[in-house]
């Protein structure tokens, strides 16, 4: 019986390794080119772009997400912050990209006017999904 399980754990040790670096997620080298850039539209609407570096995507595009906290304040002084997700693609050729994302920031609807104190990203991320095939879309 310890045989059996001392034979079961060296196949376990042996196979795992492997599966996992079968399973790695490729490597996300999209990066911000600056810091993003706030546009105001209306009284509480702005627009949020993100101009991404991927010249590692250049060969084949990506695709993934920003997370980021938008801080925001009413005329009243009123502060929130509020953790916004965007998602960006990157066709293959291209080595730098925009992400623009479109929010209201207000306490109740067009009330106030209000002021984005400050855009932190958090994370950016990269599917891992091949796009070969979004090519032929």
């Amino acid at each position: 019986m310890k045989r059996k399980n001392l034979s079961s754990l060296l196949l376990a040790l042996a196979v795992l390794p492997l599966g996992s670096a079968l399973a790695a997620p490729a490597t996300c080298a999209v990066s911000l080119t600056q810091d993003p850039l706030v546009m105001r539209l209306g009284k509480d609407e702005f627009r949020i772009a993100f101009g991404l570096d991927a010249a590692s995507c250049h060969e084949s595009g990506c695709s993934g997400s920003i997370r980021y906290d938008a801080t925001w304040q009413t005329d009243d002084g009123q502060r929130s912050t509020e953790r916004k997700t965007v998602a960006f693609d990157i066709p293959a050729g291209a080595e730098r990209s925009l992400s623009v994302d479109r929010h209201y920031f207000d306490t109740a609807e067009a009330q106030h006017t209000t002021q984005i104190v400050g855009v932190a990203v958090e994370q950016i991320s990269c599917d891992s999904s091949d796009r070969s095939s979004l090519a032929s879309r």
